[in-house]
């Protein structure tokens, strides 16, 4: 068996994100500190990513005062604490490869300290000593203790209810370690 470990291209990666309410969405970005994704016999079989929580941008919003004000809720305690929590990570615990390049991706996703499992489709290729996966998954903020407006929680929201689910695209580069 060969094993072979790519190292994540923070520059080249980041989750994109959307949050839905009745109203409306936000979307932005995320941006990933480091990680690596490990292959065995030229299919990906594990690895971890780590997550800069304090990078969140939102990217719909383009009054500077409005989006300083929107990100500085999305840090608060309210959302990702990022006192405290300054990074999230997500670890690969299975990967299901039926189909070559397509495999499904469990792990365990780690925001404010709270472990949840995670599945969902992805696309790895290689080209060369550079790998990319790709996979969209939903994930339920509810889970990591970001109760703000979730109509789990509280009753009477109207039409500032946001809901439980939020979505991210998942986008990692990583280069072959010498």
């Amino acid at each position: 068996m060969s094993t072979q470990q790519f190292h994540v291209a923070s520059a080249q990666s980041q989750l994109s994100w959307t949050g839905k309410k009745v109203t409306g969405a936000h979307n932005g970005t995320i941006g990933i500190k480091e990680g690596i994704l490990e292959l065995n016999n030229g299919q990906l079989s594990g690895g971890q990513f780590t997550i800069d929580t304090t990078s969140i941008k939102i990217l719909d919003i383009t009054d500077p005062a409005t989006n300083a004000q929107f990100a500085g809720h999305l840090f608060s305690a309210d959302f990702f604490s990022t006192d405290k929590f300054p990074e999230a990570s997500f670890t690969i615990t299975q990967v299901d490869a039926k189909e070559v390049g397509k495999p499904v991706i469990t792990g365990d996703l780690t925001i404010k300290g709270i472990t949840h499992p995670v599945s969902f489709a992805a696309t790895v290729a290689i080209h060369g000593n550079t790998l990319t996966a790709t996979g969209k998954t939903r994930i339920d903020r509810t889970l990591y203790d970001m109760k703000f407006r979730s109509g789990n929680f509280f009753t009477n929201l109207g039409d500032t209810l946001i809901y439980n689910e939020f979505e991210l695209d998942i986008q990692l580069t990583a280069v072959a370690a010498l």
